[in-house]
């Protein structure tokens, strides 16, 4: 003979599941938080609230022109710029990997803001290379940014917390990080 379970049993199996499902997301894959600061804007804002991923923490797949989160003495929000080998060098407001120019359409705004105000965008730096197990980050508000040119050094891969992949609030501020 089977024996019914109970309305309130499986009410409360099924919410310890959910429970468990919503721990083992946010503790290995996805977690909120919320944007301090006015490093990366245009493309974040302070206040922003976005989605982290961690799958990179654990594979090490990280590509430049990522969003991260990353720990030191703080957390902070910034692009990848450099990975490990890369030679990384910034002359008259252009970015040099590798003695190429990289595109930033990221930068547009902030980059007309400081020219209109006939100022340089950013400092020059380097060259410099990135050795093994770190990266070089710089914020996208590079006048208003403490990263690796100035403060922050190069970050060690194991201080990385996660990728922002989605910009989930302000509401109508709703998009995928790029």
């Amino acid at each position: 003979m089977v024996k019914k379970k109970s309305c309130l049993r499986d009410w409360i199996e099924s919410f310890g599941i959910a429970v468990i499902i919503i721990f083992l997301l946010k503790a290995f894959v996805f977690f909120p938080t919320k944007v301090e600061g006015a490093s990366m804007q245009p493309t974040l804002f302070e206040g922003d609230k976005v989605i982290v991923s961690k799958i990179v923490t654990y594979t090490h797949l990280y590509s430049r022109g990522d969003i991260i989160i990353l720990k030191t003495d703080a957390s902070y929000v910034k692009r990848i710029i450099g990975l490990p080998g890369d030679l990384i060098e910034m002359r008259e407001d252009a970015l040099y990997v590798n003695g190429s120019v990289q595109a930033e359409p990221y930068l547009e705004r902030n980059q007309k803001k400081a020219h209109h105000l006939m100022m340089n965008f950013t400092e020059n730096f380097g060259p410099l290379t990135v050795p093994d197990g770190k990266v070089f980050v710089m914020g996208d508000n590079r006048l208003q940014s403490r990263d690796s040119r100035n403060g922050l050094g190069l970050i060690e891969k194991k201080n990385i917390v996660g990728k922002v992949e989605l910009v989930y609030y302000p509401f109508k501020e709703i998009k995928r990080t790029k």
